[in-house]
């Protein structure tokens, strides 16, 4: 496969659960991730611009460039951007495995995302790793839907998670990508290789997390393939709906919700 094909589709609401998504989880994913003035900075994947605007904030004077393949998605995130007032950012259509630049042209790069995304998640990295210069370093983020874990507990809402992984499965993807990082990133060739898991930790006594990513980000995404799930016959209408319902239940007062992302770093 020569892009994403994204099991989520491209609509408005899924557009904003990403902005959602991006906006609750900004401290613990990239709180430490700023690049210094004047460093050339590469997207990878840039999708309809939720991290992109992140990225910008938190490092104004870089020069960032930000790519996708999907045109629909540039013309998104070109908006957001826009919309926001950020000036050092730069759009671009293109092919992470056959992006148009010369070796050494990145300081940095960054991936948010998007591997999982991926039928051959390894060699994408292998071949933006030649576009960065000697010593120039490299960011990867990607979540793990394994790690999910609630309270209430309840084997539907578990179910209804296991098919929103199998469908990523069948798409080319892999929702269990974050616990694969480290062999991933290293194997691509890129060396000092550290990774570090970003827990979401939600109950009551935080609710915003509990607002904007229990309900916003998570349940929002696994209840957007139900239609995919029913039809293929994974479950019933009725059995996905229980197993949505009881994911929304651990929003609630005595709910507990809890998921790891996992960020790596390396250096070419």
């Amino acid at each position: 496969m020569n892009g994403r094909n994204y099991v989520h589709g491209y609509t408005e609401r899924e557009a904003e659960r990403l902005r959602d998504q991006a906006e609750t989880l900004t401290g613990l994913l990239h709180g430490d991730t700023r690049y210094p003035a004047g460093s050339r900075v590469l997207e990878a994947g840039c999708g309809t611009g939720a991290q992109t605007v992140i990225l910008a904030r938190n490092s104004p004077e870089a020069r960032i460039t930000s790519v996708d393949i999907s045109e629909a998605s540039l013309e998104a995130a070109r908006e957001r951007v826009l919309a926001e007032g950020i000036t050092n950012v730069t759009f671009e259509a293109g092919d992470i495995f056959d992006l148009p630049y010369e070796p050494g042209s990145f300081d940095h790069i960054f991936v948010c995302f998007v591997l999982e995304h991926l039928a051959e998640p390894g060699r994408a990295l292998e071949r933006l790793r030649p576009l960065l210069r000697e010593g120039g370093t490299i960011t990867v983020i990607e979540g793990d839907h394994g790690s999910a874990y609630f309270h209430p507990d309840s084997p539907h809402a578990r179910r209804a998670i296991g098919c929103l992984v199998d469908l990523q499965r069948e798409a080319g993807g892999n929702a269990l990508i974050g616990r694969e990082l480290y062999p991933l990133v290293t194997g691509a060739g890129y060396r000092d290789v550290s990774v570090s898991p970003r827990m979401v930790y939600a109950d009551a006594s935080r609710p915003d997390l509990v607002h904007g990513f229990t309900r916003l980000t998570f349940t929002a995404m696994v209840e957007g393939v139900g239609d995919d799930a029913v039809g293929r016959g994974m479950l019933s209408r009725e059995e996905w709906e229980r197993g949505v319902a009881d994911l929304y239940r651990t929003a609630g007062p005595d709910g507990v919700f809890c998921y790891t992302f996992f960020k790596a770093t390396g250096r070419k």
